[in-house]
């Protein structure tokens, strides 16, 4: 046989996919004037997005892409354009690159796709998401299958690493919001044999993670509840409830909702997982979580969070004794907190 069977290290994958972001974010940043309005003198994101004519949110996201790939540098709390930003693609220096960069610019669909979110803060029409089916807890079958494949492929690798911590040592039964697939409690049954787990998502997803779940066999362990996460109640008796790139999808005061419902289901002692790939403390990178933002910003009200930001939406809502830990040869982490 031909093929090799799945590990925990997908980093590969996630930089080609990702990668598509790299131009793009400097084609919109040279047609707005970014490196030019931050050459002279350092800004602050608001300063800077007032005098674009910008989101604030979405010139953040931005910025944070152009600082892992070296084109803007933040010191504190205000953004200047790096020495090869201003060689390269400031518009008065001799070796502007502008035409080059305009020429493919056109080219490229999420050129102008960026360009929508940056100056509205909102998704260009063109661009499919399912946020809005999420929020309001209905999505069309067709759409559920749809989203419910692509997120069971970008964790295949990263379910198999978390399922490997020892914090699952004792568990009884993990929540899995927004668990979509249920790859996640699928993996974690397999590797813990006193676990169960029940995934919690919309019907639609639901339906379609009770597919993956049979497939896999674990069907008398791995349940299903279709609920709205924001509005419905969540099922009790559970002491762990874990999150994969759930919070990333939403704006911090929608995050803060979910850590407080999270807090009031959990009994004392309990724990809240958060897998997602972190930003550094100052938002500027890594660069793989800095284009996962982008993303992000393109069909979520969300975007990428650093620890800091997850730890104050968790205290927010009661928890104590945040830490994070890598979960293995990924780019993902896992950031725990305890309900007193």
């Amino acid at each position: 046989m031909s093929t090799l069977p799945v590990t925990t290290d997908d980093r590969i994958v996630w930089d080609t996919w990702l990668a598509m972001f790299r131009f793009p974010v400097v084609s919109v940043a040279d047609e707005v004037g970014t490196f030019a309005a931050i050459s002279a003198r350092a800004k602050e994101t608001g300063e800077l997005a007032a005098e674009l004519g910008v989101d604030e949110r979405a010139l953040g996201v931005h910025l944070g892409m152009l600082a892992a790939l070296g084109y803007v540098e933040r010191r504190g709390g205000r953004w200047r354009a790096t020495a090869a930003a201003r060689t390269w693609l400031h518009p008065q220096a001799d070796g502007y690159a502008g035409p080059l960069v305009k020429r493919f610019a056109e080219q490229q669909p999420l050129h102008e796709q960026l360009m929508v979110t940056l100056r509205t803060g909102g998704r260009a029409e063109t661009y499919r998401s399912a946020s809005a089916e999420w929020e309001r807890g209905e999505m069309p079958p067709d759409l559920a299958a749809g989203i419910t494949a692509f997120m069971n492929a970008h964790s295949r690798a990263s379910s198999r690493a978390v399922a490997m911590l020892p914090v699952f040592d004792g568990v009884r039964h993990v929540l899995d919001v927004g668990g979509g697939s249920g790859i996640f409690s699928i993996e974690l049954v397999r590797a813990w044999p006193q676990l169960r787990a029940t995934v919690l998502d919309i019907g639609t997803i639901c339906s379609e993670a009770a597919r993956y779940i049979a497939a896999a066999g674990v069907g008398g362990r791995v349940a299903t509840h279709a609920a709205n996460m924001f509005t419905e109640p969540w099922p009790r008796g559970h002491d762990v409830h874990f999150f994969s790139n759930v919070f990333h999808d939403w704006s911090g005061e929608t995050c803060c909702l979910l850590a407080k419902r999270s807090f009031e289901a959990l009994p004392p002692g309990g724990r809240i997982l958060l897998h997602e790939m972190l930003m550094d403390d100052d938002g500027c990178g890594p660069l793989h979580a800095a284009a996962f933002s982008l993303l992000m910003l393109m069909g979520t009200r969300g975007r990428q969070y650093s620890l800091p930001e997850l730890r104050g939406f968790l205290e927010q809502a009661g928890f104590t004794d945040v830490e994070a830990q890598g979960t293995g040869q990924g780019y993902y982490s896992l950031v725990s907190a305890r309900r007193p």
